[in-house]
């Protein structure tokens, strides 16, 4: 798994934007739409900071050992200590939204602790449906949250916390029967987050300073933490090919369009994408395609 993200890191990485130029309390917090995020689904990894997130569409949350399936109006709460990804086929619905806060954002100012929420705890699912009252609530809340944000008042900050606090005490007051999660079946679980890591290598960029090196079944099993032939068996059950099939095609697939839209070398792709020498590279390739690279690029 990768290591933590920061606050900062996705300011850079998906916004951007350059955290010297922003205050302490911008730092410490953004609200934004599932569509500004750079990348379709969030990536398996813990981060160190807080986020409320309200759907409106359908999603597969995974979330530490357990998968969930959320449909319709949804508030779900996710910490810093437990890792998760999200799945979200209709990624850039226009209601999705979500904000992210550091701790100190939020219990500096109210002076308590915000790990005291038990919906941020990890044996807590976390996810909590809406009826349309709350919905609208709820939303109305986000909208004033990114008012002030846009604004240019002095104090706005005090003003936005005053929503969080809002949002996390109706979320108190919800009945465990407002739960939206539904359990995903293991299996498919492990396979979307094995899917997720293997597509996280790629794309391969020039000039090939990190090389695509999770090049076997047993780097996903350790990253994953499962046996390596549990992996292969649960990804054998779900799609049909082994988790060396699924490597050898990804790889094949990159090697391709390296090969076609770069102006890079067969020696320097052979090298990018693992190979120890550019014959072992050829001998992949003519098997998973039929040609050899140098034909193919032609």
């Amino acid at each position: 798994m990768k290591q933590r993200e920061t606050l900062e890191d996705f300011f850079e990485e998906k916004l951007k934007r350059d955290v010297c130029s922003l205050s302490s309390d911008e730092v410490q917090f953004n609200l934004l739409t599932f569509a500004d995020c750079l990348e379709k689904n969030i990536r398996y990894r813990r981060r160190d900071y807080f986020k409320v997130t309200y759907t409106t569409g359908h999603h597969i949350i995974h979330h530490s050992d357990r998968s969930y399936e959320v449909n319709g109006p949804t508030m779900v709460f996710f910490s810093p200590e437990i890792p998760y990804t999200i799945e979200s086929p209709n990624y850039c619905e226009k209601n999705s939204r979500y904000f992210i806060f550091r701790e100190r954002y939020f219990s500096e100012y109210f002076r308590r602790n915000i790990k005291d929420f038990p919906f941020f705890s990890r044996t807590h699912n976390g996810a909590f449906a809406l009826d349309d009252a709350q919905e609208k609530k709820v939303a109305m809340h986000f909208e004033e949250m990114q008012q002030e944000l846009a604004s240019d008042y002095i104090f706005k900050h005090d003003l936005i916390r005053q929503h969080i606090a809002e949002l996390l005490h109706m979320a108190l007051k919800l009945t465990p029967g407002h739960s939206a999660l539904e359990h995903v079946d293991a299996n498919v679980r492990l396979t979307a987050v094995f899917t997720e890591l293997l597509e996280r290598q790629f794309p391969i960029e020039p000039p090939f300073k990190l090389r695509f090196e999770m090049r076997s079944p047993g780097d996903y099993a350790q990253k994953l933490n499962v046996h390596v032939n549990h992996l292969n068996r649960v990804l054998k059950l779900t799609t049909g090919k082994t988790t060396s099939q699924h490597i050898s095609e990804k790889m094949a697939v990159e090697a391709r369009i390296l090969l076609k839209h770069s102006q890079y070398n067969i020696s320097e792709i052979s090298y990018s994408l693992g190979f120890t020498n550019t014959t072992h590279f050829n001998h992949f390739f003519k098997r998973q395609t039929g040609f050899s690279p140098k034909t193919f690029r032609v």
